[in-house]
């Protein structure tokens, strides 16, 4: 259960991708709760209120539980990674900020194995281009969740099973909310936005670029054509978090790519 919206694990799927484009499919499995809201005759405020704040208690602490288990999980994804020597990156964005056109430009260039875990709710869109660009990929459809979590990157990374030393890229589902909650166990938290969204995202969503290790401004091509100021964007982003970096390129063009090499390596 996602602790923003509510969204379960209704339905997670796993598809395998490697160069040569054979397949490997997991099965995922969700829970379901309804919940009924009662009211009793006369005193009906007081009930109304003792049952309200009964089921936000509860809600607190299943939320809680939720993401302490999370946690736990997320600890040992990252010890496994870890002994493997894997770097492994958490992308997060809004739908079509351009992780997909930055992994596929970084794999050509990276000058070491990189595999991928691709989040999306539904397609193996993402997942094929990730093959075709040259690198192993799983896909992880999520149904109804807005977000990936540990355990879902855990059966990933059975199925994927990464090179060592290689560096694995996790292109979470495209929402600025709820993966900023989620630690994936990850090495760093990188958080891509397009110039064509507007320069009022940090403090719109400032969970999202508080997480960030580093906040990657893309589609910098088109900033002739749209209203955006990118010193607002880093000046928002390093109020929110004084020590995230930002970078401007462009993936397709490969503007000062160089520069998320060098922060890579």
């Amino acid at each position: 259960m996602c602790s923003t919206c509510g969204c379960g694990e209704a339905d997670v799927r796993l598809t395998t991708l490697d160069q040569e484009g054979s397949t490997g499919h997991g099965h995922g499995h969700g829970h379901g709760h309804v919940h009924e809201h009662a009211h009793a005759d006369g005193d009906h405020d007081h009930v109304h209120v003792e049952r309200d704040e009964e089921l936000r208690t509860h809600t607190l602490e299943l939320e809680v539980a939720v993401l302490a288990k999370n946690d736990g999980l997320a600890v040992r994804n990252r010890r496994w990674l870890g002994e493997r020597g894997i770097v492994s990156l958490n992308l997060m964005s809004s739908p079509g900020a351009g992780k997909t056109t930055l992994l596929e430009r970084t794999i050509a260039a990276a000058g070491r194995p990189v595999s991928v875990i691709e989040g999306d709710q539904e397609t193996l869109f993402d997942a094929e281009r990730i093959r075709r660009a040259g690198a192993r990929a799983v896909q992880v459809n999520t149904g109804a969740g807005c977000h990936l979590d540990a355990a879902m990157v855990s059966r990933a990374l059975e199925e994927l099973q990464p090179e060592r030393d290689s560096i694995l890229f996790i292109e979470n589902v495209g929402n600025l909310v709820c993966p900023a909650l989620f630690d994936l166990g990850e090495k760093r938290k990188v958080v891509v936005i397009s110039v064509t969204e507007g320069d009022d995202k940090p403090l719109k969503y400032p969970h999202m670029f508080a997480a960030a290790d580093i906040v990657v401004l893309n589609k910098t091509d088109l900033l002739p054509y749209v209203d955006f100021d990118p010193d607002r964007l880093t000046r928002d982003a390093q109020l929110i978090n004084p020590d995230v970096q930002v970078l401007p390129i462009s993936a397709k063009t490969g503007d000062n790519f160089d520069a998320w090499l060098e922060w890579l390596s």
